[in-house]
């Protein structure tokens, strides 16, 4: 029986440059999808997977991410005066009752391994979930429930995928199936970002892991990859034979808000299922696009 998943590490220390310079001040993970901060989604996600310590792997520039999820004294007293209770459970921002936050300070840009090797105090000796904010799931079920249920039946690693362009294919970690039954895919080996003609298949992984404790003695090597930098992806591709790697086509839709596109179609989507306010958004997508 696999072991709970209980941990999440965040990446967040990156600076956010393509979209300066909004985020010149503020962290890309504060910018607003619709009514809530970036990072706030991933974390409503992974707590209703069942997570209950979440781990921030950021920098001394972006102080505002871990303020935004800690208490708040003078909004606190202000909405109790107030009798504001709703507004109140607001302040959780998406948090468990029984949350523990702990972070991280990612000293260099080295790369997604990297900031995912420097959680490894906190993270110790049991398996743990990675989100990286920039990729939003759409669905009523949150992608990283959708993975820890499967986790159930392949332990090892586990990751999200999707298809993607096959001209695409230089953007993303590129697996090479063993086995795939359209939901769950065995995986044989992985390429890090490679040209459409090097790349084994379309099959792209997306910013949802689940890792095994054996994937910080791999990182701790410090071997570089595509980039100059320290790949998860050649991480879990070295442990492959000793843990088994398996990807999950998730249930949903994918809003990759890395990019300015992706963040605007994040925004609509997302205000698009409050009920007030559709039939105007709609009205005012028709009218800019006519």
């Amino acid at each position: 029986m696999s072991q709970k998943i209980s941990k999440v590490v965040f990446p967040v220390a990156g600076m956010g440059t393509r979209f300066l310079p909004a985020t010149k001040a503020v962290p890309k993970e504060m910018l607003p999808v619709f009514s809530k901060p970036l990072i706030q989604w991933s974390v409503e996600e992974a707590t209703a997977a069942g997570i209950t310590e979440f781990i921030f792997v950021t920098s001394p520039e972006k102080p505002s991410i871990i303020s935004h999820f800690q208490s708040s004294p003078a909004y606190e007293a202000m909405l109790k005066e107030r009798n504001k209770t709703d507004e109140l459970e607001l302040l959780k921002a998406g948090l468990p009752d029984n949350a523990k936050i702990t972070e991280v300070s990612q000293d260099k840009p080295l790369g997604l391994g990297h900031a995912i090797w420097c959680a490894k105090e906190v993270v110790g000796n049991e398996p743990f979930a990675v989100i990286l904010p920039d990729d939003m799931v759409l669905h009523t079920t949150g992608c990283l429930k959708q993975m820890v249920e499967t986790y159930e039946k392949t332990g090892g690693n586990l990751v999200a995928v999707e298809n993607v362009p096959a001209d695409q294919t230089f953007r993303y970690g590129i697996l090479d199936p063993e086995t795939d039954d359209g939901q769950i895919v065995k995986i044989r080996g992985m390429v890090e970002k490679p040209a459409p003609e090097d790349a084994p298949s379309d099959l792209a992984i997306i910013g949802r892991y689940i890792l095994d404790p054996m994937i910080m003695v791999t990182l701790d090597k410090g071997k570089k990859g595509a980039g100059g930098e320290i790949q998860i992806t050649d991480a879990m591709a070295d442990l492959i034979g000793t843990c088994p790697l398996h990807g999950l086509r998730f249930k949903g839709t994918r809003y990759d808000c890395g990019n300015k596109a992706g963040f605007l179609a994040a925004n609509i989507a997302y205000a698009a299922l409050d009920p007030e306010l559709v039939d105007g958004l709609q009205e005012q997508i028709r009218t800019i696009f006519k």
